[in-house]
């Protein structure tokens, strides 16, 4: 039995029981299981909660609200729209500006791994159209499950700015300079 279905029968067995992810690790044998949970919910519609959806629950736990089946969300994205919304943000994350041939700051032994993002999850009603894609990479990504991030921060905006060549963040210094001169 997999890994997946070991996590979905035990869901099955506590509907209405909080369940840890210390019971969730345990009976799933694997270090991805939260990936797992998330494919019950999303793509087979199980009615799994968290401390995200519920706030009665603490973070860490999950409670399968009932066997009902929620409608599943298609997830595939094709190739060519992955490799056009690739190539539309610079094959760089949109938050930090990492790219794939950078070093990953948490593993200095691994490269950056590049994710397509929904800015509005699909749980939440967003969509695979080009508008709700972006590119992120597994540090910005990690743990943003169902989190909705409209718009960027100066901070996001400056990291990424600091990743750039000393050509264009003079180009961004000077564009600022004159318009702001001008207002003032």
């Amino acid at each position: 039995m997999s890994a997946r279905e070991r996590i979905k029968q035990f869901f099955q067995e506590n509907v209405g029981r909080v369940v840890t992810t210390g019971e969730i690790a345990k009976i799933a044998g694997i270090n991805d299981y939260q990936r797992r949970i998330r494919e019950l919910r999303n793509e087979f519609g199980m009615k799994i909660r968290s401390n995200v959806d519920r706030a009665d629950l603490k973070p860490g736990e999950y409670l399968l609200e009932s066997l009902d089946l929620d409608p599943a969300i298609e997830r595939s994205i094709s190739l060519q729209l992955r490799n056009f919304i690739l190539e539309r943000n610079g094959f760089t994350c949109t938050i930090c500006g990492a790219s794939a041939h950078d070093y990953d700051d948490l593993d200095p032994t691994k490269k950056v791994r590049l994710h397509i993002d929904h800015i509005i999850p699909l749980s939440q009603g967003g969509t695979n159209d080009v508008e709700n894609l972006r590119i992120l990479c597994s540090n910005c990504n990690q743990g943003r499950a169902n989190v909705t991030t409209l718009s960027e921060t100066s901070v996001n905006i400056l990291a990424r700015l600091r990743k750039s060549s000393r050509m264009v963040r003079m180009e961004v210094f000077e564009a600022l300079k004159k318009e702001f001169e001008t207002k003032s």
